[in-house]
């Protein structure tokens, strides 16, 4: 499913209505617990949370002229998708991330790389979400970032 939309608003009205407060409850679960720095814009065609060239001028290295990308929300056709780069950079983190996933949710974790797909919306873990986006600041994450690229 392609959203097609040039603002947050814009691309949560296009939403379907049986994912719609679901989706709501996670991007304010995560503005409410982002640490200081990261900025919400649309970002690879759908809501993101990135680190803005003001505070990482260099921007993301595949396109400098994009800011450094962090967390990304989308509905796909089936569910609804959570992208993390820090779970996907960070081992420790992903690993902490199926522990508490696994005891929290009745339904088993289902994720890719960074993505996490989340398919019942009655069983969407929002309070780990939240928990998960406390977990990495600005600027760990520009140090992480950094240190996986200049491999």
């Amino acid at each position: 499913m392609q959203i097609s939309a040039s603002n947050v608003q814009e691309y949560m009205d296009q939403i379907p209505e049986e994912r719609k407060d679901a989706f709501r409850k996670i991007r304010q679960v995560i503005l409410d617990n982002l640490p200081e720095g990261f900025a919400e814009e649309m970002s690879y065609g759908m809501p993101g949370f990135v680190v803005p060239h003001s505070i990482y001028p260099a921007g993301y290295h595949c396109k400098p002229e994009e800011p450094l990308p962090f967390i990304s929300l989308a509905s796909q056709k089936n569910f609804i998708a959570l992208y993390h780069m820090g779970i996907y950079s960070d081992e420790n983190l992903l690993n902490w991330f199926r522990e508490e996933y696994a005891k929290t949710c009745r339904t088993k974790l289902d994720m890719g790389k960074s993505c996490i797909r989340l398919k019942k919306m009655d069983d969407i873990p929002f309070g780990l979400i939240g928990e998960l986006a406390t977990k990495i600041t600005v600027s760990q994450w520009i140090e992480i970032y950094e240190s996986s690229v200049k491999k």
